[in-house]
């Protein structure tokens, strides 16, 4: 997989991240730079544990499924990208966290809510024998730096952005498991 893609799947598994960031930022009523740096690192930090767990269940079953990965990883990213994009239309006006999002229990809760996603797209990173590592860096990396911006920019503009990032991660996950599946087709 190339870097660009790598890129693009960082920016789709992080959207629903950063929207849940942007949340708590709207929650949080003095924000400092610890507080943000925590929600971006407990966020980042599952991103990329997550597709590595993925990865490691993917090569455990590969032999088993080989001649059709492809198709599995298209219809994971397409159902977890559709799946982004129905429950961003579901839930427009539904912007605020009824909890404290510097918890450490409810933190760890929305970390590992966020980052199922990842875990799938690790389990078709694995049956395509790709390299997570470089893989999992990046989606963590890129989750990390948007949640801490997200926590600053719900703080400062509300929830205007959050549902058109939940539906632009979705589509971006839906493109790259078409490109997948035409990689492998043709």
């Amino acid at each position: 997989m190339n870097v660009m893609t790598t890129v693009f799947m960082g920016l789709g598994l992080a959207a629903d991240a950063f929207a849940v960031a942007i949340s708590s930022g709207i929650t949080i009523r003095h924000i400092t730079l610890n507080k943000a740096l925590k929600i971006a690192l407990f966020f980042g930090g599952f991103q990329a544990f997550m597709p590595l767990l993925g990865w490691l269940a993917g090569l455990s079953i590969q032999d088993l499924i080989s001649s059709v990965d492809h198709w599995i990883a298209f219809g994971l990213l397409c159902l977890i990208g559709g799946k982004m994009v129905y429950e961003a239309c579901q839930h427009e006006e539904d912007c605020d966290l009824k909890m404290n999002p510097l918890d450490t229990q409810v933190l760890l809760t929305l970390s590992v809510a966020t980052s199922l996603d990842a875990f799938a797209v690790g389990l078709g990173l694995g049956l395509l024998e790709d390299s997570i590592f470089k893989a999992a860096a990046t989606i963590g990396g890129i989750t990390f730096l948007l949640c801490f911006m997200g926590v600053f920019i719900g703080h400062k503009c509300g929830c205007i952005f959050q549902t058109k990032i939940e539906i632009l991660g979705g589509l971006i996950l839906i493109g790259i498991g078409c490109k997948i599946l035409l990689e492998h087709l043709f």
